[in-house]
């Protein structure tokens, strides 16, 4: 088998290979570090590898499965760790020249929860400064580019992981999403990426951004997302949000949708959408109809929550950041930095009341669901634009910066329910369109259920691969 095969195995297939000694992690592992020796010098998807510890965890792997001892489903599997989470041996720099350098001394749960798995961690994936916004370029970094146009962006925050996913350089990868960071460079780059619910994997340290902020997987397959988080999920004492959970049976992702009374709305009731991209979902939803699924055309009547947003996200990365000595801040993003210079004005009597107004969303929210097994919206209102931009051509009036071409994500921050981005067709410039998911609170079941349906009935747009 050669490297294009072995690199674009999903996990599943690759533990099942290793089983039947087809191939061996140490071969999986050298075909990947010679993908990203081949493209990533044209991506800008790592941060950082770590190739010695990478190997050495993938020859352990290779011993355990001659044994028919493997640690978990995931054992022997290449995977990355966005650079917002520590990882043994290696500094975390959050993609800010104002980071301390010094290696962690420990892994975070996440990556210690996998690593424990047996998964080979290849190193850390790129992100905006502070994970700060929906593009992926950093003053440390530089420009992270998407695989399937590289004058295009794999979107941010998780950009790093999107478009090592994409790519072949790795089949598991660790993202967080504060604001729609899985999800948008999910859609961006053409995989999977899931949200779960709130405190369902633990994050720690602590995001700037609070209660907004999830940890999640970004994969090619929806059932690779669900292996990895069942590695990942469960409460960790490191973290007083994070919640007890029991794994999901993988037989979720055969129960269809048949039955399902499932809410489409195009654009939330105020949203505006490309053409392809709202053609592109309005397909997906009349697949799903097809798979059985009661599709209603509908809005949840919450209108635009972008000022609760603002407040609340500005608020968390003033937060981490007033601090600053001024000669650090004027290191930092000038895009993050004006952020700092706007939320320094914001008062205590405006932050109550985006948290008195998310209260409500989160209840109107869970009444409207509960009418619904699930929501199911474009993931963007666009495709991916050209890198050297924050906001599209065209989609600047506002001023609201990255969250006027997000207006689907952020408000399942805000009420933290669980929600996927599944790809679900191209452009007719070859860009990927992305059909978000959003399920009930704790209902992550029913997310991956819909999510692998609608992919095992329209396999192309989860198998074509980019021509990089």
């Amino acid at each position: 088998m050669g490297d294009r095969d072995l690199i674009y195995l999903s996990a599943g297939d690759l533990v099942r290979g290793y089983e039947r000694g087809d191939f061996s992690p140490v071969e999986v592992t050298e075909a990947v570090f010679r993908r990203i020796d081949a493209v990533d010098g044209t991506l800008n998807a790592f941060r950082v590898l770590d190739r010695d510890g990478a190997m050495a965890g993938a020859r352990a792997s290779e011993r355990r499965w001659r044994e028919g001892a493997p640690l978990s489903p995931v054992d022997g599997v290449p995977t990355t760790i966005k650079d917002l989470f520590d990882m043994r041996g290696l500094s975390t720099l959050r993609g800010s020249r104002t980071s301390d350098t010094t290696p962690a001394a420990e892994d975070a749960p996440t990556p210690a929860r996998l690593r424990a798995a047996g998964a080979v961690l290849l190193g850390k994936t790129n992100t905006p400064e502070y994970g700060w916004k929906g593009v992926t370029d950093s003053p440390l970094t530089g420009v992270t580019r998407n695989p399937w146009n590289t004058d295009t962006t794999p979107g941010g925050s998780s950009g790093g992981a999107s478009a090592a996913c994409a790519a072949g350089m790795g089949a598991l990868h660790l993202g967080t999403d504060g604001g729609g960071s899985i999800r948008i460079p999910a859609a961006f780059a053409g995989v999977f990426g899931h949200k779960p619910s709130f405190g369902r994997v633990p994050y720690y340290p602590a995001s700037p951004m609070g209660t907004l902020a999830h940890s999640g997987p970004l994969t090619r397959t929806v059932a690779d997302s669900l292996l990895m988080l069942n590695v990942m999920m469960g409460e960790d004492t490191k973290d007083w949000y994070s919640v007890p959970s029991d794994p999901i049976p993988a037989r979720v992702l055969s129960g269809g949708v048949e039955g399902l009374r499932i809410a489409y709305s195009p654009d939330l009731g105020h949203a505006r959408v490309d053409a392809e991209v709202a053609a592109a979902v309005r397909a997906a939803a009349e697949a799903l109809a097809d798979l059985g699924a009661e599709i209603v055309e509908t809005d949840p009547g919450i209108g635009d929550t972008v000022e609760i947003f603002n407040t609340l996200w500005q608020s968390g990365a003033y937060g981490v950041l007033r601090n600053l000595p001024e000669e650090k801040k004027a290191e930092l993003d000038p895009g993050l930095a004006g952020i700092i210079g706007i939320a320094s004005g914001i008062s205590l009597g405006e932050y109550m009341d985006a948290m008195r107004l998310r209260a409500l969303l989160g209840s109107n929210m869970k009444l409207f669901m509960a009418g619904y097994d699930a929501l199911i919206t474009p993931s963007l209102s666009v495709p991916a634009f050209g890198v050297d931009r924050l906001v599209p051509e065209g989609w600047e009036e506002g001023g609201n910066g990255w969250v006027a071409w997000t207006p689907f994500s952020y408000p399942f921050n805000l009420t933290q329910q669980p929600a996927c981005s599944v790809p679900c067709g191209f452009t007719d410039g070859g860009l990927p369109v992305g059909l978000q998911i959003v399920g009930r609170m704790f209902d992550d079941p029913t997310v991956l259920r819909i999510a692998a349906a609608y992919e095992a009935a329209n396999p192309v747009a989860a198998s074509r691969r980019p021509e990089l």
